[in-house]
């Protein structure tokens, strides 16, 4: 070959040029992402709609069968299967390998938007979700109560804004993070708790209750009060500021005399009821799950987060403390730490049964170099095509070292 005789000519050149591939080759290795397995798009959409206070039965034959009707239509489908619970259908829609994801949703997308006018009007709008492996959570902390520190323990609604307003959004900002869920909080809630006994007397209805809160409780744009020389926005700025306001809400007029929220009903600042619950060792507690972004190094993501962390120890409010739960990152580091130790295992013994057996330090020393220059030169296609240092990249390159000594050898 050209660049073989090149190279035997030109001894100084080939030797720059195998530096340059080593230098490019460790730069390239510092910016690889890693992963436990490379990323790969898997064509399933999921359809979930929820219909609330349906049994199974209706839920399977006002929702399910029809978006099943409408998506059986769809190219390139290779199984379809469906769920119906009470309240809520679920439909999976698994393509074939060789379909785009990404084009598999939108075609998806497309098929229920257009059934979607044939639902009951009950029927919220169904949400088409693409099957993600990397989207599940790489990290979760929980934040449970420290009582050594002798401190008044936070209101589970306290403890809830607290880690809604403060924590997540500190976790949200470091470098990789995609969303941060919160688990078991409890949030505030303003409760009217209805009076049937003065709501007959007043001749109120429950409907009317409803219709005056929604009504009266928003920020409405009017328009805009034009001049020669000036501009002016006309807003209404009725939101409620106060628990106590929600009293004062006007529900309707019995002969002239407005009859109010507070002679009908009770308002009470409390909790809104509890939807999901997390327990740490048998103890409630709140919990805030991790989701990365796409495309980005799991390991590098935790490693911000447990920076994050470090740093807001000093920050926590009495009472509290912050435990992390679970870490992706702990597999990944320790698959990918034994697969580099078997790679680097088996180069050494290679090279020691290359000279045991040719016994000649000539072809060792050529053997040892052709290894590291052709490995760590690897790293640089692998960064120029976007792979990532993973379980299957990791045991192609171990594989790699036996045909790399057939040729040096040769």
């Amino acid at each position: 070959m050209w660049f073989t005789r090149v190279s035997l000519k030109n001894p100084v050149f080939a030797t720059m040029v195998m530096l340059a591939i080593v230098v490019l080759g460790l730069f390239s290795y510092q910016r690889l992402k890693v992963d436990q397995f490379p990323n790969i798009d898997f064509p399933v959409v999921v359809v979930q709609a929820d219909y609330p206070g349906a049994s199974p039965e209706i839920v399977e034959s006002e929702v399910t069968k029809k978006i099943e009707e409408a998506v059986n239509s769809i190219a390139g489908i290779n199984a379809l299967t469906s769920r119906s619970y009470e309240g809520s259908s679920v439909v999976i829609i698994e393509f074939q390998l060789h379909i785009d994801g990404r084009k598999a949703a939108e075609d998806v997308r497309e098929k229920i938007a257009a059934v979607r006018p044939n639902f009951r009007t009950e029927v919220k709008e169904p949400r088409v979700l693409r099957f993600d492996p990397a989207s599940r959570p790489i990290w979760s902390l929980a934040v449970l109560p420290d009582a050594t520190g002798g401190a008044r323990p936070m209101t589970p609604v306290e403890l809830t804004n607290w880690a809604d307003q403060v924590l997540k959004k500190r976790l949200e900002n470091v470098r990789g993070v995609g969303s941060v869920t919160l688990v078991g909080g409890t949030r505030r809630e303003i409760n009217i708790y209805l009076e049937p006994a003065a709501m007959e007397a007043l001749g109120i209805t429950a409907d009317q209750v409803v219709s005056a809160v929604r009504n009266e409780n928003q920020d409405l744009p009017v328009g805009a009060v034009r001049s020669l020389s000036q501009e002016r926005v006309v807003q209404i700025d009725a939101r409620m500021q106060r628990p106590e306001d929600f009293g004062k809400i006007i529900v309707a007029r019995k002969a002239g005399v407005p009859v109010r929220v507070d002679q009908v009903a009770r308002v009470a600042d409390g909790a809104q009821e509890v939807e999901s619950l997390a327990l740490y060792n048998g103890q409630r507690t709140l919990l805030l799950q991790v989701q990365k972004s796409q495309d980005e190094n799991t390991i590098a993501v935790t490693d911000g987060l447990r920076a994050t962390l470090k740093e807001m120890q000093a920050q926590l409010p009495p009472g509290l403390k912050l435990e992390p739960v679970t870490d992706s990152s702990r597999p990944i580091r320790v698959s990918v730490d034994n697969v580099r130790q078997t790679l680097l295992e088996g180069a050494f013994l290679t090279v020691l049964i290359v000279f045991l057996f040719l016994n000649s330090w000539r072809s060792t020393v050529i053997t040892g170099l052709t290894l590291p220059i052709a490995l760590i030169g690897t790293f640089l296609f692998m960064y120029a095509f976007g792979f990532s240092i993973n379980m299957v990249t990791l045991m192609a390159l171990s594989l790699c070292v036996g045909l790399l000594i057939d040729d040096a050898i040769v």
